[in-house]
């Protein structure tokens, strides 16, 4: 409502709101005025970009930043956008993906992101400051890819990477697959403590129909996400929900989501 009475150019919100955007358009609501759209507060899902294009043909710009950064150092460009991918460092930064050691991992292996540039983290009086700066290097928590033509692309949270027998998977991933899907409206994907398996994928869903909750609908959820991704990846545990839990911004809280039993 206030993009079509103000006429709005630049729209800044989380990837949420937009599918929330896409859902008005298909009522009716005119976002034409709208010559870009900038993601902001969490990775922007392939769907999500993939569908905004085809219904607006405008650029939809996602990006990373960090509180103790101050400033966005990840970021498609008007003329530089794709689908799944945060882009390259804005100019002044730099980003490379390393390991555990602190070692630089072969390009299209998952691996923590590590940043340096004009601006930097300066915990005061906190041993955070020990985990956070590393030679010179922020470390920003996030697990990426760097892949050959030097484009990064969000793989999770470090701590939203789930092992499962053994295997590293990424929750946004999953979330990307299940978006795919007409059925789902919303979604988030969390670890579940699983005896056998240490822990599980569980995936909690907002159905686009409410009617459709149903085991069969799990079993169509289920499929889809192996059709689309490693089948080793699909949410074993699928939960159907009314909504998921927000920030004020609109950002996902998976926290809570782990916290349930």
């Amino acid at each position: 409502e206030i993009i079509e009475k103000y006429k709005a150019t630049v729209c800044f919100t989380a990837p949420t709101a937009y599918r929330a955007m896409l859902r008005a358009m298909e009522e009716g609501a005119d976002l034409s005025s709208l010559r870009a759209a900038v993601s902001a507060g969490e990775t922007l899902p392939g769907p999500v970009y993939d569908e905004w294009q085809a219904k607006t043909g405008k650029p939809m710009l996602d990006g990373i930043g960090a509180t103790e950064m101050l400033h966005i150092f990840i970021s498609n460009r008007f003329d530089d956008h794709r689908a799944a991918c945060t882009g390259k460092p804005v100019t002044g930064y730099e980003a490379k993906i390393i390991d555990d050691a602190g070692q630089e991992v072969p390009r299209g292996t998952v691996g923590r992101l590590a940043v340096r540039g004009p601006t930097g983290c300066r915990y005061l009086a906190d041993d955070r400051q020990q985990a956070y700066v590393l030679d010179g290097w922020n470390i920003t928590g996030d697990s990426f890819t760097m892949d050959e033509e030097g484009y990064l692309h969000f793989a999770a949270r470090n701590d939203d990477m789930i092992v499962s027998s053994g295997y590293n998977i990424a929750g946004p991933e999953v979330e990307a697959a299940l978006l795919s899907h007409p059925l789902v409206a919303e979604c988030a994907v969390v670890a579940a403590p699983d005896d056998t398996r240490g822990n599980i994928v569980q995936a909690h869903v907002v159905l686009t129909d409410p009617a459709q909750n149903s085991e069969a609908t799990v079993k169509l959820l289920q499929d889809h996400v192996k059709s689309v991704i490693a089948p080793y990846k699909y949410p074993r545990d699928v939960r159907f929900v009314d909504a998921l839990p927000k920030t004020a911004t609109g950002k996902i809280q998976r926290f809570a989501l782990r916290q349930q039993k």
